[in-house]
């Protein structure tokens, strides 16, 4: 039980950095340059630690047909999952701009965007919580990954949910039950898994990372893009090495 309080723990940590960038994104008009710039350097942590802490780490448990499976299905069941959600009014849950549509415009959009938030957050919490169970140690670099590719996310998407007209309670009530439900998540990644095969364990670390990856890719790097074109690279590329960096201090 301790252990997976652990996890809980570790997973809340995590998860609060999105209620700290939806409280800078909501109360300070941070611009959108900065945004967009902040927002690729996450998107480059990211994409390191799905690289080299999910993807290689499944690989080297179980092979690369499973990888290749897991990672495909993650992806496969986010992008069915954000189709869905688009259509109801979240495709643009991560924009700091005018693209996110008021209630007005699109009514039951609030609801969606929840359930986007939900979606992108819960497979990120899942790893942090299943790292535990190699050594009984949480893996500093997806925990610390996790974090600091929140904060962008919840700043761009509170600044756009404030430009579309959504209350203060409604945005930080949704960051925090978000940053809830990745305590949860990441003690349900500990709990149920922890009796897995390897090769169950490493396949389910591979789709989350193919939804992960699948993520960066619909709702971080256009909002990268957006804004920071000219820098968008440079600037992913920093957060990637960032990142790789911590695995080798880990190491």
């Amino acid at each position: 039980m301790e252990a997976v309080l652990a996890a809980g723990g570790w997973g809340l940590l995590a998860g609060s950095a999105l209620l700290v960038g939806a409280l800078v994104g909501y109360l300070v008009r941070v611009p959108v340059g900065v945004v967009a710039g902040v927002m690729a350097f996450g998107s480059g942590v990211l994409l390191s630690a799905v690289s080299f802490e999910l993807i290689a780490e499944a690989h080297r448990s179980a092979g690369l047909l499973p990888t290749a499976l897991g990672a495909v299905t993650g992806a496969v069941l986010y992008t069915g999952a954000n189709v869905l959600l688009a259509r109801r009014g979240a495709r643009h849950r991560k924009r700091s701009g005018s693209q996110q549509p008021s209630e007005a415009e699109q009514s039951g959009s609030g609801t969606a965007l929840a359930l986007g938030a939900l979606l992108d957050g819960i497979p990120e919490s899942v790893v942090i919580g299943a790292s535990l169970l190699g050594g009984g140690t949480v893996s500093a670099v997806t925990v610390v990954a996790v974090f600091i590719s929140n904060v962008p996310e919840g700043l761009s998407s509170a600044s756009g949910m404030r430009r579309a007209g959504r209350s203060r309670g409604y945005v930080f009530g949704l960051w925090t039950a978000i940053t809830l439900a990745s305590g949860g998540a990441a003690m349900l990644g500990y709990g149920v898994l922890g009796a897995a095969p390897a090769a169950v364990l490493a396949t389910i670390t591979a789709l989350a990372g193919g939804a992960i990856l699948t993520m960066i890719a619909d709702t971080m790097i256009p909002e990268a893009f957006e804004s920071a074109r000219l820098w968008t690279g440079l600037i992913t590329v920093a957060g990637f090495l960032t990142a790789f960096a911590l695995t080798q201090f880990e190491g």
